[in-house]
């Protein structure tokens, strides 16, 4: 979000808070006469108590009265009836504007580029989507039908009271300037710590999420004080934000309520004693006046306290708008391309995250025929894995040309880029889920029980899941818990077997695997890697000696290429790679 869209003003805010309240134009319309049915019967509620006396206690007309009955049951029976209608509309139209909300985020989720999470934690955006998203609902509906029925209330006590005495409620009006530089004050106060506590949520929902998922690092190595006291400052930070922002709003109603009730008692001290300007009023007139008066305090107080989540509103929908304001993936290319070979050629690529100084890959050039297995290898930090992540375009390079088959990877869609690519990390995701969706998941939803069998059995994961309870239908927990490391991994190679792509990419795809199953994985791997373009990024050298071609790379250089008989005889890094790793495994 840029400056210019930080500094926007409430009112812009809520106006495009308020662009997602139009589509439901229809029910919200009807909200609203529900709330000017409640706003009238509160008036005419004040108005009946003077015929109510007069006729009643005065006149002792019996007729009279039971006209005043049958209207006071009238005018509760429409007031519950209005009474609904608001409530019940307003609350459709905020729970419909809050998932909408979270589907226009949750896609933006789907949208984002690799680099905005590198940045950004989940606790955080989960906060966003939770907490501010709640605020939001607040300040689109129930703030709403504040504003709209306790403004039509006053106005129409307003009404009655002028209808019986102008010189006394000219008195009250008099002290609307004063309510407005109250309101004006604590408005900005109001958002300004509503921003604060909603970086604090967040930041509460990071450290939470950390705690929990690496619960077994901080058992093991101790870190439960460390953690407890980083959890209990930014909770007393919390605290303090919520605190000030409870006292700014304990502070301001009161006062209003102050200002409004000094120009009440002065009024009720001229109505009953007259003057040169002011005529005595009747019993009943009075009575029905002095309600009014009563009524109208209650609306303005109610004005008043509704501020607080009018700003907290605001402040959030700030923080909403601002994810949703992020720039999307870029994703311009519309350049089909069918029956993939695979050929893939980097020209002159160059890269630098967030077009910094620091150089992540320098000119790199490589030219990788269909079919070829390649492997990465080199030092930590090297920029193995952020060349290869550069082919599915999570990162756009800042220069130079990625070709597939010929064809600039920039001028494809994304989707038709990514379609024929798979990959095997060596962070293993799993979804809590069915193995059966763990291996057919996404696009690969409808593949047949015998293509997920046969992806499992080239695996080898059949073996292992035949002996579970249930089988494929068995759900896998949260990022596969319940399951071994090794298993997890042969689970995902299995994913792309299944997806039979031309272009594969292995991220130390059998780092978590015992001896005996990547004997298992090897002979899988042999059967994969055949009539496909494949990158692996190694760190164990011992698997791909007998890859096509071996790329050692060294501070974002390409420094060496060739076979790994080549490459050893050349006796440069990779032959002290090599040296290196075969005498610590000896």
């Amino acid at each position: 979000m840029t400056s210019n869209t930080i500094t926007k003003s409430g009112v812009a805010v809520y106006k495009r808070l308020l662009g997602y309240v139009r589509p439901l134009w229809k029910i919200f319309v009807l909200a609203l006469i529900g709330m000017v049915v409640v706003a009238y019967t509160e008036a005419e509620f004040a108005k009946i108590i003077d015929p109510m006396l007069e006729e009643g206690f005065v006149q002792k007309n019996t007729e009279g009265m039971k006209v005043v009955v049958f209207t006071l049951i009238g005018i509760f029976a429409l007031r519950t009836v209005g009474t609904f209608v608001s409530e019940f509309g307003m609350s459709w139209v905020s729970r419909t504007v809050v998932f909408t909300l979270r589907n226009e985020m949750f896609e933006k989720f789907m949208q984002l580029p690799v680099g905005y999470y590198d940045n950004t934690t989940s606790g955080k955006l989960q906060s966003k989507m939770i907490y501010d998203v709640e605020q939001l609902a607040e300040a689109s509906a129930g703030v709403i039908r504040i504003l709209v029925q306790d403004t039509i209330t006053i106005i129409w006590l307003l009404v009655v009271m002028l209808s019986i005495s102008i010189s006394l409620s000219l008195i009250l009006l008099a002290t609307i300037p004063f309510v407005a530089l109250v309101v004006t004050f604590v408005s900005k106060k109001f958002r300004r710590y509503s921003r604060r506590i909603q970086a604090s949520m967040g930041n509460l929902s990071e450290v939470s999420e950390e705690s929990v998922e690496a619960n077994r690092e901080i058992k093991i190595f101790g870190g439960q004080q460390y953690e407890q006291n980083k959890f209990s400052n930014i909770n007393k930070h919390n605290r303090k934000q919520f605190l000030k922002f409870a006292a700014t709003n304990a502070l301001s109603t009161p006062v209003i309520q102050q200002i409004v009730a000094t120009a009440f008692a002065f009024i009720v001290y001229l109505a009953a004693i007259g003057g040169e300007y002011i005529t005595p009023l009747k019993t009943g007139p009075f009575v029905s006046f002095l309600l009014s008066m009563i009524l109208l305090m209650q609306h303005v107080k109610r004005l008043t306290t509704v501020n607080s989540a009018l700003q907290r509103g605001i402040a959030a929908a700030q923080s909403v708008f601002e994810f949703l304001d992020i720039e999307v993936e870029d994703d311009k290319g519309k350049q089909p391309i069918a029956d993939v070979k695979g050929h893939v050629k980097f020209e002159n690529i160059s890269f630098s995250y967030n077009n910094n100084k620091d150089v992540v890959l320098k000119n790199i050039n490589l030219d990788v025929p269909a079919g070829t297995s390649v492997a990465f290898v080199g030092r930590s930090g090297a920029g193995k894995t952020t060349l290869v992540s550069l082919l599915p375009r999570f990162y756009n390079q800042t220069d130079g040309t990625i070709y597939i088959d010929g064809v600039d990877s920039q001028q494809l869609s994304l989707a038709g880029l990514r379609n024929n690519i798979a990959l095997v990390s060596q962070h293993v995701t799993l979804f809590n889920d069915t193995i059966a969706h763990n291996i057919a998941y996404g696009d690969m939803e409808s593949a047949t029980e015998e293509k997920i069998i046969a992806a499992a059995k080239a695996a080898h994961a059949y073996e292992f899941i035949e002996k579970l309870p249930k089988k494929f239908d068995t759900i896998v927990g949260d990022n596969g818990l319940l399951l071994s490391g090794g298993q997890r991994q042969r689970l995902a190679i299995a994913r792309a077997f299944l997806k039979d792509s031309p272009i594969l990419i292995l991220d130390e795809a059998t780092s978590a695997l015992d001896t005996e199953s990547e004997r298992y994985i090897q002979d899988a791997m042999s059967e994969l890697l055949k009539n496909r373009t494949t990158f692996i990024i190694a760190h164990r050298l011992s698997t791909i000696e007998n890859v096509d071609l071996i790329v050692v790379m060294d501070k974002g250089e390409i420094v060496e290429m060739g076979s790994h008989n080549e490459l050893i005889g050349k006796k440069g890094i990779y032959s002290e790679l090599h040296k290196l790793q075969f005498t610590k495994q000896s």
